[in-house]
């Protein structure tokens, strides 16, 4: 599960830095830019997704803070 966040969170810094190359590339590039945030969005929402249903399921457990 841990893997698998990881990933996750790997794959949203990579779509904002595919976004940003796309913008400072120029305005004939905003199509890909547009496209790139929308994939950091579906990623981040699955990924938030992921993290409640594995809190729900036991598979993910909080730490307290010492």
């Amino acid at each position: 599960m841990q893997v698998l966040i990881v990933v996750l969170l790997i794959a949203v810094v990579g779509s904002l830095g595919h976004a940003l190359f796309s913008m400072s590339s120029g305005p004939d590039r905003a199509q890909q830019m547009a496209q790139a945030l929308t994939v950091r969005i579906t990623v981040s929402v699955a990924l938030f997704a992921l993290i409640l249903v594995g809190y729900h399921f036991g598979w993910i457990e909080p730490h307290a803070i010492h």
